[in-house]
């Protein structure tokens, strides 16, 4: 009967926790993102405006337009494909925020058929 209890008290104090998600604030505004590519680090900018997401990586620009969803999640879609992959729309979804960053998943917007998907995360730090 004991171990029920426990059980119970636990299960309700980790059901009760739930991410922040204040997503409106991070709608627009420059950013900082740090990822990793073959296991070399590297930080890119971008700024986003309601319909425009501006990405600044090696000193070039690269242009996406923004399809808001709701607060919390956006299509990207590149304005200046150079490649067939760049054509392809990217789903983007915050998925818990702090005072000055967020956390963020994105993946393709459409499934490819007989391929898995597959989903990153990153995280962003607002700058301005």
């Amino acid at each position: 009967m004991k171990q029920i209890l426990v059980l119970l008290s636990l299960a309700l104090l980790t059901s009760c926790y739930s991410n922040q998600r204040d997503c409106t604030d991070f709608k627009t505004g420059t950013f900082e993102f740090t990822y990793t590519i073959d296991g070399t680090e590297h930080t890119s900018q971008f700024k986003r405006t309601d319909t425009l997401n501006i990405d600044y990586h090696e000193g070039h620009a690269d242009s996406s337009s923004v399809r808001w969803i709701n607060d919390c999640e956006f299509i990207l879609k590149k304005l200046h494909p150079t490649t067939n992959a760049e054509k392809e729309a990217i789903h983007m979804k915050i998925l818990s925020t702090t005072k000055d960053s967020y956390v963020f998943e994105y993946k393709r917007a459409v499934k490819r058929p007989n391929r898995p998907t597959r989903v990153e995360k990153g995280v962003a730090k607002k700058v301005d």
